[in-house]
């Protein structure tokens, strides 16, 4: 990033007392007491074979009978975590983020883990997008297998990690989208199949009832199966 850019970036978040910070570990986030970056390499150990088809978020996106690479839209990406599980097992994933900050330090993350010989394949099958996913999906000139839909929703693991992102994210600015709007889009983007990342015990989204669920001890992924030739 250059200095013209971090400059414009921090002008910004000074109103919600943030700053974007460049240092020889990579791009950072802070309050100037907690700080966030996206490091891929905390996420090795789930990236083993043996690990990822245990994955039950791989288990929900995968399309039995279909071939790999599948292709699949994360329209909700924010630190890439869910998007590299996904890329790690094969499939071909286009990332959105509608928050730039988010998107800056995605962007820095996955930079860096090409650098990473144990990350490079995966990350070098995920492209990010910084926009409004809403209208990116009713604009692709593809249709994609999977679409992935994973709205903020408050923290469910307890991890003191989790907790850090989730107090410095939330002052950002959310998308404008609704549950309904960002739905919609999913569906105009004609795929195969729609999942739905949401807490175990919380609402359709939308109030719409998918094909099936597949159930975690804290998470719940809602899937919607289309026909499509």
């Amino acid at each position: 990033m250059t200095n013209e850019e971090l400059i414009r970036f921090n002008t910004k978040l000074a109103t919600v007392n943030l700053s974007l910070q460049q240092n020889a570990e990579g791009l950072t986030l802070t309050d100037g007491e907690l700080s966030i970056m996206v490091d891929f390499r905390e996420m090795l150990p789930r990236l083993k074979q043996s690990n990822l088809q245990r994955e039950m978020l791989v288990k929900a996106a995968r399309i039995k009978g279909q071939p790999m690479p599948q292709t699949l839209i994360d329209a909700t990406a924010g630190f890439g975590e869910d998007s590299l599980i996904l890329a790690a097992a094969g499939f071909q994933v286009q990332l959105y983020e509608f928050d730039e900050v988010i998107a800056v330090l995605l962007k820095d993350g996955m930079e860096r883990a090409l650098e990473i010989p144990e990350l490079k394949e995966a990350v070098g099958r995920m492209k990010l997008v910084c926009g409004d996913s809403t209208e990116g999906m009713r604009k692709l000139d593809f249709k994609p297998d999977i679409v992935l839909l994973d709205p903020m929703f408050p923290a469910r693991q307890k991890s003191a990690l989790i907790k850090k992102k989730f107090q410095l994210i939330q002052r950002l600015e959310s998308p404008c989208s609704t549950e309904e709007q960002l739905l919609d889009a999913a569906v105009a983007a004609d795929p195969k199949r729609i999942v739905i990342k949401r807490p175990l015990k919380g609402p359709y989204l939308a109030d719409r009832k998918p094909s099936y669920s597949l159930e975690g001890k804290a998470i719940r992924y809602d899937c919607f199966v289309f026909a499509r030739n």
